[in-house]
């Protein structure tokens, strides 16, 4: 029977929470960031090209005079061929007077947008787009920033004209700048990113480091023991978790504590009249010769027996608490002379159920150190005289029993095999529980299995119900060597 708790729906961890929390606004910011650079670079290099646009329309604008009845256009085409020799930044021009009307140039240059006013001597500024003829026939789009400039200039028989001249240059090379500057900007800071997520990792690991050396102190306790959590140097929300747990485990114990104590309380007051009462039935029984009444006060004394060895369970069972334990002396004890001398005391009762009790010689311990443990001798001796009294009782005649003693590692194994009918896989955790039993046979009051578990925990050790070959029940229980 699996005793874990059922796990939940799957969630983020505290720590990948806090991580995830912190860094949230850092890729928000990083990519408004990157928003904000974008706009400002086209801000500033929209202001260069316009300046440099407009340094050329005014110098076209130099170049074209008005004489006579036309237009002089002073424009020698070693100027044409410098406008024109990069591809990749490209400046088409285009004169046109009136408005419109097409005088020199690229006359794909399209016209300023209806919405701008035209303004005399004041260069303005707009996108657009040049369709040309690429470099292998077919015609291109090409998308431009075109500046616009009006003049006026005294046309014959005293009449004022209007000119317009247009300069536009390719906007790939400004989108290249764009691009460069954006890249510039966001690469270091997305170098950081990863930098930055270091470090709030390896912080939040170090702040939540108490909240991960309270969970291993409690995960490493026995359900039993209810002493309080000790964290030091924690921070203030720790302490406090910490000071509410204690305050809990004090109620608890407190409880717990309280419900022992009348149990040994009542254990001890109801000995002494089970003890009377065993003793009057054996009179009773000895100062009658009916058969009939005979037979009813056995009963009596096997009905005060059952008893008494219940209230001595109980009160081994309150001896066997945590605190009781802890408060208990330990001694350094040899389990090999310790486990034999507990088997010769069972030997006589063994052959007056015809069962064969023994000890099995191990093999000396490999390291040549003996198998030592620190003990309570008393608590220890009851966990192992419950473990071979239950054999005794439910083997049968017959039967043999085998305890042995060997080292495992940093502990000490010991076992006590029997070859009767053994306890069912399904019931080997729950047997461990208080006032349960595997079976109706025998007079036992389920509390055997409790004690010895109790005991072997309060050392550090544990117990395991196994099958023994080819039947039986084999009992192991660790405890960790001296």
């Amino acid at each position: 029977m699996d005793d874990r708790p059922e796990r939940g729906p799957r969630t983020l961890s505290l720590r990948r929470q806090l991580v995830i929390w912190v860094l949230l606004p850092q890729l928000v910011l990083w990519v408004a960031g990157g928003f904000a650079t974008y706009r400002l670079a086209v801000r500033y290099v929209n202001q260069a090209a316009d300046a440099t646009l407009s340094q050329a329309t005014r110098a076209l604008a130099r170049r074209v005079k008005p004489i006579g009845n036309g237009l002089l256009i002073d424009f020698p085409r070693a100027a044409q061929e410098v406008l024109e020799t990069d591809p990749n930044d490209r400046l088409f021009y285009m004169v046109s007077t009136p408005p419109g009307e097409f005088i020199l140039g690229n006359n794909s240059i399209p016209m300023p947008p209806p919405s701008m006013r035209p303004r005399l001597n004041d260069p303005y500024f707009y996108d657009g787009e040049i369709h040309h003829a690429g470099p292998a026939g077919p015609r291109d789009t090409m998308k431009v920033r075109i500046a616009a400039l009006y003049l006026p200039y005294a046309a014959p028989e005293g009449k004022e004209q209007w000119m317009l001249v247009q300069v536009a240059r390719n906007m790939a090379h400004r989108e290249d700048i764009f691009k460069m500057i954006l890249m510039d900007t966001l690469l270091p800071l997305s170098a950081l990113i990863p930098l930055l997520t270091l470090i709030v990792w390896i912080g939040t690991g170090a702040g939540l480091a108490p909240l991960l050396r309270l969970r291993k102190e409690v995960e490493g306790r026995s359900p039993l023991d209810l002493a309080p959590l000790q964290i030091e140097s924690a921070p203030q929300e720790v302490r406090s978790l910490v000071g509410a747990l204690n305050t809990l485990l004090a109620s608890v114990r407190q409880n717990v504590n309280a419900q022992k104590r009348f149990i040994a309380d009542a254990a001890h007051q109801l000995r002494t009249p089970l003890a009377g009462l065993k003793s009057q039935t054996a009179l009773a029984i000895a100062a009658t010769d009916d058969p009939a009444l005979i037979a009813r006060l056995k009963l009596v004394d096997q009905s005060a027996t059952r008893g008494a060895h219940l209230i001595n369970q109980l009160l081994m069972l309150a001896r066997a608490d945590p605190e009781a334990a802890a408060a208990s002396d330990k001694a350094p004890l040899d389990m090999p002379a310790f486990v034999q001398e507990i088997v010769a005391e069972y030997v006589p009762r063994a052959l007056r159920a015809q069962i064969d009790l023994g000890m099995d010689d191990a093999a000396p311990p490999a390291d040549g150190k003996p198998l030592r443990i620190e003990a309570n001798a008393l608590l220890l001796r009851e966990a192992l005289t419950n473990v071979i009294d239950n054999a005794i009782k439910y083997t049968g005649r017959g039967g043999e029993i085998t305890v042995r003693v060997a080292p495992d590692g940093d502990h000490v194994l010991v076992t006590v095999t029997d070859n009767g009918p053994g306890i069912p896989e399904a019931d080997r955790t729950r047997v461990f529980e208080r006032f349960v039993r595997a079976t109706d046979q025998g007079e036992g009051c389920g509390l055997g299995l409790a004690i010895v578990r109790d005991i072997v925990a309060q050392h550090g050790g544990t117990v395991e119900l196994q099958d023994a070959e080819p039947h039986g029940l084999r009992v192991a229980i660790r405890l960790p060597r001296r």
